[in-house]
């Protein structure tokens, strides 16, 4: 199989973009409906306690990162599933009105996915009971092979099943895209579709469970065939250059409420800026992702293009 996207000495190509500048990402993924408590900590097994404050907000790894690059100005396509219940009508009317193409998302047999959230001191402990997300199929991957042709970056996540990734990626090959593969929730990954991403963009613990080993992730960075950035919450991210050498990017310093989409932020934002070359790029996604636990909601906080322009000019 081909690769994705070239690499040259670790580093990654940058997708070629349209003409009227906007990066256009597709993002293969999961819709979910998110139920959230906030309390003063987390219950332990058996335990009961009061929460202080409840809320439902848009989520799913897949329509996170999808809204993320559209308010940082990118033109995006979603392709997911959701029910055919009121979740659903309300989560596709809300990408709709954030500014993604949502005309391949699909409507399942099952429920609306749905994750259980709690917030306690900045942290979040999630469940997630997946519903029609798994209801995605390499089929429909086929029938929006229009959007894979089109697009300038595909982006990925695994709350959708792996086949569906797997033929993600199969596509973005076939037609010279970049893969962005963000391994979460962890699980191993089959070596097909290691070999197709263009980038994995895991935490510390995805990326041990994602390569299925145990060694020090400064060993694992510099030498897997498919470029890594790996995420370390306030403290940045780590990536190789294209010499092999470790770069770190630091964080940027905020208060945070709700660290629920952080993560997300930041893919969206990488793949929205992977034309600037992987570094700036990082730098980007770090932004972003630090301006997303401001607010709560795990798309709350996720930032516009001046917001985001308004943090850089102040860091520099």
């Amino acid at each position: 199989m081909t690769r994705a996207a070239e690499m040259v000495g670790g580093s990654v190509a940058p997708p070629a973009r349209q003409t009227d500048g906007m990066t256009r990402v597709l993002v293969v993924g999961s819709i979910n409906m998110d139920l959230v408590v906030e309390a003063d900590s987390f219950p332990r097994q058996g335990e009961t306690l009061f929460g202080k404050r409840f809320a439902t907000y848009p989520g799913g790894k897949g329509a996170n990162q999808a809204v993320a690059a559209a308010r940082l100005g990118a033109q995006v396509r979603l392709i997911g599933c959701v029910g055919r219940d009121g979740f659903g009508d309300e989560l596709v009317a809300g990408l709709t009105k954030e500014g993604v193409d949502t005309r391949w998302v699909g409507r399942g047999e099952a429920a609306t996915g749905m994750a259980s959230i709690t917030l306690s001191g900045g942290d979040n402990a999630i469940m997630v009971v997946p519903g029609a997300n798994h209801e995605l199929l390499p089929a429909h991957l086929d029938a929006a092979e229009q959007a894979f042709a089109e697009a300038d970056v595909v982006l990925a996540q695994l709350e959708v099943p792996l086949a569906a990734v797997m033929r993600a990626a199969e596509l973005a090959a076939r037609f010279g895209k970049p893969f962005i593969l963000n391994p979460a929730p962890a699980q191993a990954l089959p070596a097909e579709l290691l070999a197709l991403a263009t980038l994995l963009t895991p935490n510390q613990h995805e990326l041990a469970v994602s390569l299925d080993s145990q060694e020090d992730w400064r060993v694992l960075l510099p030498r897997r065939p498919a470029g890594v950035v790996m995420t370390h919450g306030k403290d940045g991210a780590w990536f190789a250059d294209a010499e092999g050498g470790l770069q770190h990017q630091p964080g940027f310093v905020v208060d945070a409420v709700d660290s629920t989409g952080a993560g997300d932020t930041f893919n969206g934002a990488l793949a929205t800026f992977l034309h600037l070359g992987l570094a700036e790029a990082v730098r980007r996604a770090n932004a972003a992702g630090a301006l997303s636990v401001t607010r709560a909601g795990a798309q709350g906080g996720m930032p516009t293009l001046q917001q985001l322009n308004t943090l850089l000019g102040d860091a520099a």
